[in-house]
């Protein structure tokens, strides 16, 4: 349901093809706990299911993210609104503000008067509702029944969370899809289309795991796909919206991009608005990496490869822009370090 035309109320439905109610808050506690890793650790927040975790209801098309707290009470209806805002972070200030009232009357003050958060309002909204008619399509969504015991880690994922290097470790670590979906398309496809081949370890590592997700976190484009779900008009998009950024905001957006002498040539997203690829310097196997970082000024290249500055992220032994700090010591590293492997629904392919 969407209200106002900008805050839509996570409603508990289910549909096979497209989305899960537990999926979707998952996704939205993943995603604020991973931008959150940063701060000093008293400032992180707990979600649920852990005890007194916060459970989120909302979000915003300006990237706020509305939770329950739900450790404040042992009432429901008592529990107070926190709310996540990605405006405040991309400034450098701590993301999360409490507002201090339930659900009802926080709503309420959302659409009648807006509130303040720490350095932006969310509302006053038009008092308006939306269905989406993927809502009305779906089925109500049921509790599912508690997982049974944890089977222990495959030794072999052991072993390679400390050990090994490059494709061979990372695919032992996160097993990859057993069919890939890469798309339609040929590499010499792409090549043509982008003016360059890629590094031959980006296209094995592709061809192991191809259109997906690492961690919740990493996006990788179907490479061989032409259309808006492909990397080649990723890469199109992404180029155009940095030059674009870079005659308003030069000073913020250093980088040539290619087809530019040494140009900066993104292929990889974050679910924090990240930006990863090369700086095309020299033959493509030779290209150093580089985050174009969504809340920070830009950095340098970073070393090593692709593939290896991946495993030793998932390892956690490796954190910076675009890379977050995916999991702290007393949680399983195996809950997290995983890839979801994805493809088309029938009708988009």
């Amino acid at each position: 349901m969407f209200v106002g035309g900008r805050l839509w109320l996570k409603a508990p439905v289910a549909r096979d093809d497209r989305f899960d109610y537990a999926g979707e808050l998952a996704h939205s506690h993943k995603l604020c706990g991973a931008l959150s890793m940063d701060l000093p650790i008293d400032d992180r927040p707990r979600f649920h299911p852990k005890p007194g975790g916060l459970l989120v209801w909302g979000s915003t098309t300006f990237s706020e993210h509305l939770f329950w707290d739900t450790g404040a009470s042992d009432d429901p209806e008592h529990w107070p609104v926190v709310v996540f805002g990605q405006r405040a972070l991309d400034r450098g200030k701590n993301p999360w503000f409490d507002l201090e009232m339930p659900f009802e009357e926080a709503l309420v003050a959302i659409v009648r008067s807006g509130v303040r958060l720490s350095d932006a309002t969310l509302g006053p909204l038009a008092p308006t509702v939306e269905r989406s008619s993927d809502y009305l399509k779906a089925r109500s969504w049921a509790v599912p029944p508690p997982p049974g015991p944890k089977p222990a880690p495959d030794p072999r994922r052991l072993a390679a969370f400390t050990q090994g290097t490059g494709l061979d470790a990372l695919c032992e670590l996160v097993p990859p899809p057993e069919a890939p979906y890469l798309g339609e398309g040929s590499w010499d496809e792409l090549f043509e289309r982008l003016g360059t081949r890629l590094p031959t370890e980006f296209v094995a590592l592709m061809e192991r795991y191809g259109y997906g997700l690492f961690a919740d976190w990493l996006h990788f484009p179907a490479p061989l796909r032409s259309d808006h779900r492909g990397l080649a008009k990723s890469v199109e998009e992404s180029l155009y919206n940095y030059r674009d950024l870079r005659d308003d905001f030069p000073d913020y957006q250093p980088l040539a991009v290619w087809p530019e002498p040494g140009g900066f040539l993104p292929v990889v997203d974050t679910q924090g608005g990240d930006e990863i690829g090369w700086l095309t310097i020299g033959e493509p196997d030779e290209w150093p990496v580089i985050v174009y970082p969504r809340h920070n000024d830009q950095g340098p290249p970073l070393d090593g490869r692709l593939t290896d500055r991946i495993l030793e992220w998932l390892r956690g032994n490796f954190t910076t822009d675009g890379f977050v700090r995916l999991f702290v010591d007393e949680d399983d590293p195996f809950e997290t370090i995983r890839f979801e492997g994805m493809s088309p629904a029938p009708e988009q392919v």
